[in-house]
């Protein structure tokens, strides 16, 4: 497929950051071309800065426009792709959505430091650190909020899907593979982002890719 759209990720096993713009453009059903750059190889360095002086992905290319950083690709695709409900039409439900997508994107730096995304591997329950804790609670507590003020029509944060979800939906994974108990409202919630047919393809195709990162331990399956 050939399109004006193009998204450079990074493995899909553990690239969080790749997966959220990825996730809501399958979702949106937005043709794009996809450029995986595996991490940590030899030229991974100069293959990302050959799309972005950043040196980071994911990067979006829409014909000259080029974007990155995750929360501003999406809401560069929700300018550009206006006909799809990227987020909630109600004004409170959206001035909510994009507080707490942009709370994920600027912070629980403790969670995202011990639990590394790594879709092809689970992990036994333990204790955590109270800052990874704090961050846990925290996430949960984002969640309930939202699913009770303005989740009712559907399964997601805001009732349908929208890019609040895209933003949270690695927290999911990372709560899954590290085997955190969360209450039953965020439990609900994790089990409809797995189930979403975007994450589930993404998952698959993950489970497919040739390369392990030796730090993050060797996959489950091996």
């Amino acid at each position: 497929m050939t399109t004006d759209l193009t998204l450079v990720i990074a493995n899909k096993t553990y690239s969080s950051w790749s997966l959220r713009p990825w996730l809501a453009m399958t979702h949106f059903d937005v043709p794009f071309d996809e450029i995986v750059i595996p991490l940590y190889q030899d030229a991974t360095s100069s293959e990302i800065q050959k799309h972005s002086p950043a040196g980071k992905v994911p990067i979006l290319h829409h014909g000259g426009i080029t974007v990155w950083e995750s929360l501003a690709i999406l809401d560069y695709l929700a300018d550009a792709f206006y006909d799809q409900p990227w987020w909630p039409t109600d004004p409170h439900a959206k001035a909510h959505a994009r507080t707490i997508a942009a709370e994920m994107h600027a912070s629980f730096g403790a969670l995202r430091s011990a639990m590394p995304m790594n879709l092809r591997k689970t992990y036994p329950a333990r204790k955590w650190a109270d800052d990874v804790t704090k961050d846990i609670n925290r996430i949960q507590d984002l969640w309930r909020g939202a699913r009770a003020q303005f989740g009712g029509g559907g399964d997601f944060l805001f009732g349908d899907f929208t890019i609040a979800d895209a933003m949270y939906a690695p927290v999911v994974t990372r709560f899954k593979a590290y085997a955190i108990e969360l209450d039953e409202a965020s439990s609900a919630y994790g089990d409809a982002i797995l189930s979403l047919p975007a994450m589930q393809k993404w998952t698959a195709e993950a489970a497919k890719e040739p390369w392990v990162i030796d730090k993050y331990g060797p996959p489950d399956s091996l």
